[in-house]
């Protein structure tokens, strides 16, 4: 069979493991870790999906290898523990039976134990050791390990790198990097020690070279082992790439697969997990550097989800393997569609942290455009309906396609209307913006989808009761969608305002003078692309903070590019949109003129409920999603729609 990405479909071998391509799955944490650390099924599931999408390798994240020293929350392996090696022995197999190599990421946090907890107050009655004393900025005293201390934590990685052999993982990978404990060692910023360990650079990487020796003599010769570091800190005090080229000749002679990665996760969230607003392969550049000073295969990180970038990575020479972590939520089988030359199927990666933020909040696995993700134990095929049916779904958002794409690969007649001569819904918006163009692409993604599974598409097609009534289906899924909310506030409809839903359409009246009106995530976002043109924005928002409606993770992000191109002000209650500005009224009472001759209008979206009742009750079996129900996410969207389909 001939590749479309040869390169990346081709076999590696790293010690004396063959992986059968170079699209690894980097570690990502489970969410049901029981009180005494093993893994759980869902969390065996989620890991399982990976292998059997077609990754080279599947890691298991967050081994914690010394609890007494770290009291973070995530997989012990301890033969003290009842059914901890077992746990890690189903895991190790659900994984290779589906092809890949199972890999176990080794780690300790150091000075920020408690990290990954969901209740961030329990951080503070944990243990916190770290290469020297210190405060850390949350206010926790972290106390300095002893010589004693650090000989233990090193007999603990080689005494779990030999369990997690045992259980049946063919590769270890020890975690040196994004601000943990041995990157805490490496790091000069961190690190202020006199003794043997801190200094000079080879004695910072003293720590480092006898975990990787007492891993080696736990799993002996050809086992692999990876280490993943930072290529730099990416902050000022931290190291750079000159000296994390230093850092891998050090220590390359230990380790067979160099993973580099980028940043520190308490210094630079979204350094080491780049957002929507960094480039995609941001920090390909570290990665391709060190190859050039190590004899060692090396892998790169960060950001990644496109084929074609992804195979002229290990084209060029910049790496010999990537990985992915988020792009294998969105889609687990992208591997394998990259292998059978069906990468028009792969549904993107949108960057927009809900799979991140929803671990942070809940403690619980979602993925926006992957309603799979957190229940993989349901699995992964969607069985024939026993009875095919006629299903009608109203609108070609998100939500209505997913539904539909999911009701006619259960076998069922499926007809999906949209009004309008597009399909996308609210998507259709997002194409103006570049650093969210992806999230304008998975309306057409989810559309080819649907037509391949057999969707009959009716464009320029309203939904009304009496259209249901002529085609008498057994089921309705109303997916009509929301409207933009435009209050009666004078002006507010003149020839200056773009309302932001229309932006993509009439974003030439916009001028080189703006005010974006209202400051939810929309709006902000808006904002943002219009500062990065080049223009002069202005911000009015009525509350005293702003995205309230982002994420736990994309909302600092987001707030930090805010800072760069935007003014600002919130607690203003905006009375009049006239040509020169916006006339607010601020937390004073006092009036006041924010500049601008156009204006954005992103006040929010309104359910359609009249469309809603008009249809209510026309079919056996009807079911409203997304913003038609509760003006919500695309994820809700799109988890509603593939769950209406299931019900049919």
């Amino acid at each position: 069979m001939e590749y479309h990405f040869p390169n990346l479909c081709k076999p590696i071998t790293i010690g004396r493991v063959t992986f059968r391509n170079r699209i690894f799955s980097a570690p990502m944490g489970g969410t049901d870790i029981t009180n005494d650390g093993c893994i759980g099924p869902k969390s065996t599931a989620f890991y399982e999906l990976r292998a059997k999408g077609g990754a080279g390798a599947v890691t298991i994240s967050e081994c914690m290898v010394h609890p007494q020293t770290d009291g973070s929350h995530a997989y012990h392996l301890d033969t003290a523990i009842l059914n901890s090696l077992a746990s890690f022995t189903y895991t190790a197999d659900a994984i290779r039976r589906h092809g890949a190599i199972p890999s176990v990421e080794l780690s300790h946090s150091g000075m920020y134990a408690g990290t990954y907890m969901t209740d961030k107050s329990r951080q503070h009655g944990l243990a916190q050791w770290g290469p020297s004393a210190c405060t850390r900025p949350d206010g926790v005293e972290v106390g300095e390990l002893t010589p004693e201390m650090i000989d233990d934590i090193v007999a603990a990685y080689g005494r779990t790198a030999g369990l997690a052999k045992r259980a049946g993982f063919e590769m270890i990978m020890v975690h040196g990097g994004h601000g943990w404990l041995i990157n805490q060692f490496l790091s000069p910023y961190f690190n202020h020690r006199t003794d043997e360990y801190g200094g000079s650079l080879e004695n910072r990487c003293r720590f480092a070279r006898r975990v990787l020796q007492a891993v080696r003599e736990a799993v002996g010769p050809g086992f692999p082992i990876e280490f993943r570091m930072s290529g730099s800190e990416l902050f000022e005090g931290g190291y750079t790439l000159e000296d994390g080229v230093a850092i891998a000749q050090e220590l390359e002679d230990c380790i067979d697969l160099l993973h580099v990665s980028a940043g520190t996760y308490q210094r630079g969230f979204g350094d080491t997990h780049p957002s929507m607003f960094k480039e995609h392969g941001c920090n390909v550049y570290l990665a391709a550097e060190i190859k050039k000073h190590v004899k060692i295969p090396v892998a790169t990180i960060g950001g990644l989800n496109d084929p074609q970038q992804l195979e002229e990575i290990i084209a060029s020479g910049k790496a010999d393997v990537v990985y992915m972590a988020r792009a294998l939520l969105a889609d687990p089988f992208l591997p394998n569609k990259v292998m059978a030359n069906k990468e028009e199927d792969i549904v993107r990666c949108l960057r927009c942290f809900t799979c991140m933020a929803e671990r942070a909040a809940t403690s619980t696995r979602r993925c926006t455009v992957n309603p799979l993700i957190g229940r993989e134990m349901e699995g992964d095929v969607v069985y024939p309906a026993p009875v095919k049916k006629k299903v009608l779904v109203a609108g070609g958002g998100p939500g209505g396609l997913y539904a539909a794409y999911t009701a006619a690969r259960r076998g069922h007649h499926v007809i999906l209307c949209e009004k309008e001569s597009q399909v996308g819904g609210i998507l259709k918006s997002e194409q103006a913006l570049p650093f969210k163009y992806e999230m304008y692409q998975l309306a057409g993604t989810y559309a080819k989808l649907a037509r391949d599974a057999g969707v009959e598409f009716r464009l320029n097609t309203e939904v009304t009761a009496e259209y249901v009534e002529r085609e008498a289906p057994d089921a309705l899924i109303i997916a009509v969608g929301s409207s933009p909310l435009v209050p009666p506030i004078p002006g507010l409809k003149g020839d200056n305002v773009v309302v932001v839903n229309n932006y993509y359409l009439e974003k030439d009246k916009v001028t080189d003078d703006v005010v974006v009106f209202g400051g939810g995530l929309a709006g902000c976002e808006c904002a943002i692309h219009l500062g990065q043109e080049g223009k002069r924005v202005h911000l009015v928002e009525m509350r005293d903070e702003l995205a309230p409606d982002a994420n736990v993770r994309h909302r600092p992000l987001l707030l930090k590019e805010i800072d760069k191109y935007v003014t600002v002000h919130t607690g203003c209650k905006g009375l009049e949109v006239r040509p020169d500005g916006i006339l607010c009224e601020d937390k004073e009472g006092k009036q006041i003129l924010v500049p601008g001759t156009s204006v954005i209008c992103a006040l929010g979206q309104r359910s359609r409920t009249d469309v809603v009742e008009a249809l209510r009750g026309t079919a056996p079996f009807v079911r409203v999603i997304g913003d038609a129900s509760r003006v919500s996410t695309i994820t809700n969207a799109v988890y509603w729609g593939y769950h209406a389909a299931l019900d049919i």
